[in-house]
């Protein structure tokens, strides 16, 4: 059964190992995702598991998405994602809680990554620039670009200056450090992508599953 949730990101703290090790954690909320609805290749080509998170008032959901929530009947939700999760084993309205993963299970967290605006191919690239000495007149820019008169256009894919940032990333192979469900937590050794209260999936590693 391929297991996923989703959270929030809470930030970034430290732990201490039984041998007295740090070890750099992300925390990520994880409130009861509750099952909305069964995808099935029947009636939609495809089987899954749409799961609703982050409860919000009735004023602000339309109307058509408040009947298609009523068929879980456990409230009103921000957040749609699905998982291709096992459909025989779930049920709408069904609560998945943090307690599906265990410490030592290995996941893919998938988020979308901080924007950092427009930047330079330095930022942006790791491009090493010019000489920084007296008179060079060249230190960021990206030089040239050019392919003379043949073909007489910049190829696709040139590595530029532009808007960096902003992406759907995903990590993969991080350890589950800790589960702590009294508290709605899952701590995961290493970074995730995304800043402060972002939304993340959590899913069982495809490579590590």
């Amino acid at each position: 059964m391929t297991k996923g949730l989703i959270g929030k990101k809470l930030g970034m703290t430290q732990i201490f190992s039984d041998d007295g090790v740090s070890v750099p954690v992300t925390v990520i909320e994880v409130e009861p995702s509750v099952v909305i609805q069964k995808k099935t290749k029947e009636k939609d080509g495809y089987e899954a598991l749409q799961l609703g998170y982050g409860r919000i008032k009735q004023k602000n959901v339309t109307k058509p998405l408040q009947g298609h929530f009523k068929q879980a009947d456990k409230g009103l939700f921000r957040f749609l994602r699905e998982f291709p999760l096992n459909l025989e084993e779930s049920t709408p309205g069904q609560e998945l809680t943090a307690e599906i993963f265990q410490a030592g299970d290995f996941v893919d967290v998938v988020g979308t990554t901080k924007g950092k605006g427009f930047a330079g191919v330095i930022k942006r690239h790791g491009f090493g620039g010019g000489r920084a000495t007296h008179g060079s007149m060249f230190h960021r820019a990206p030089g040239s670009i050019g392919a003379s008169a043949d073909p007489s256009r910049v190829f696709k894919g040139t590595r530029l200056p532009g808007h960096m940032g902003h992406e759907r990333k995903t990590v993969q192979n991080l350890l589950v450090w800790a589960v702590r469900p009294e508290m709605n937590v899952i701590l995961v050794k290493g970074a995730v992508p995304g800043c402060k209260n972002g939304v993340v999936l959590i899913k069982q590693s495809i490579k590590k599953g």
